[in-house]
């Protein structure tokens, strides 16, 4: 009875102990899960906090990568606004050199002109006093006998009454004339005139023809080599480039001794610096200084060689 007794005990003790147990181990897992949870809940947070540093990173690095952008444009800007700057400085330079050789180019023309129309008073003078004493050294002489000098050899019939003085014949005779060449000197200036014209209003491809015929024409006159040259000027100011140093190598070759010949070679510098040749334009330069030192444009060579 009493061994009975204490093994039912056993039991009894035995079975709540398998219920003790069994709920443990059925609190195990509840625990378990209760941990994963939290452990997830942390990992999660770390990656967002991960993914926020890396977020921040990024937007960082672009926000530099912006800037930086901006920074070079900005520098690009600045170095287009000092090139301009200068290629102001440089036309303003040429400006200036053009404003002056126009000037002098006009005081030239003027006295150019002023000589001219010296010249042709003393032609005009001369050829009047030529005719005068030609019809009153002999009364009733014609002037065809006074030209040929037939009275001076003393031949030929005595003059016939209606060559007498105060007759319709002796008046024409005594008449002055027009010495020779003043009309073909007169049209020359005419056609000269009217190509400067046409080179002042702005028509620069008549003036260019005006003048080429001028040359053609008068290829003698002391006005071709200016002639010559206003062909050159013409040509560059249509930016012929090329055709203003042919046309003012013709006239360095054709007119060696002219005064216009610096002009022409300071015009080829010039030329040659718009074709982007600087080096030679510098040549043209030296050359000029060293064959007419003391000229104008041999000054105007100084000066834009200290500029450039």
């Amino acid at each position: 009875m009493i061994i009975h007794a204490f093994r039912r005990q056993l039991a009894r003790i035995g079975e709540a102990g398998l219920i003790a147990l069994i709920a443990l181990m059925a609190a195990a897992p509840a625990h378990a899960a209760l941990f994963d949870d939290t452990e997830a809940r942390q990992r999660i947070e770390a990656t967002n906090v991960r993914l926020d540093q890396t977020r921040r990173q990024i937007e960082e690095r672009i926000a530099a990568l912006e800037q930086q952008i901006k920074s070079q444009g900005l520098v690009d800007i600045f170095n287009q606004i000092e090139q301009l700057k200068s290629d102001v400085a440089r036309l303003r330079g040429q400006l200036e050199v053009i404003t002056f050789e126009l000037s002098e180019a006009q005081k030239r023309q003027r006295d150019l002109y002023v000589d001219l129309d010296s010249r042709m008073r003393r032609l005009e003078a001369g050829g009047a006093a030529a005719s005068g004493p030609a019809a009153g050294d002999v009364p009733g002489a014609s002037a065809s006998a006074v030209r040929s000098g037939s009275l001076g050899a003393g031949f030929g019939p005595p003059p016939s009454a209606g060559n007498v003085a105060g007759s319709p014949t002796a008046a024409a005779a005594n008449t002055p004339r027009a010495p020779e060449g003043a009309g073909d000197a007169n049209a020359e200036q005419r056609a000269y005139d009217a190509a400067l014209d046409q080179f002042k209003s702005g028509n620069y491809g008549g003036a260019v023809t005006a003048f080429a015929g001028f040359v053609r024409s008068y290829p003698r006159s002391a006005l071709a080599p200016s002639a010559q040259y206003w062909i050159g000027n013409a040509q560059f100011a249509q930016r012929d480039f090329r055709g203003a140093i042919a046309s003012q190598r013709q006239l360095i070759a054709a007119y060696p001794e002219s005064q216009k010949v610096p002009d022409a070679m300071l015009n080829v510098a010039t030329s040659q610096f718009e074709l982007g040749d600087a080096t030679q334009s510098r040549r043209t330069l030296e050359d000029l200084i060293a064959r007419y030192p003391q000229s104008e444009a041999a000054a105007k060579a100084r000066q834009r060689l200290a500029i450039r």
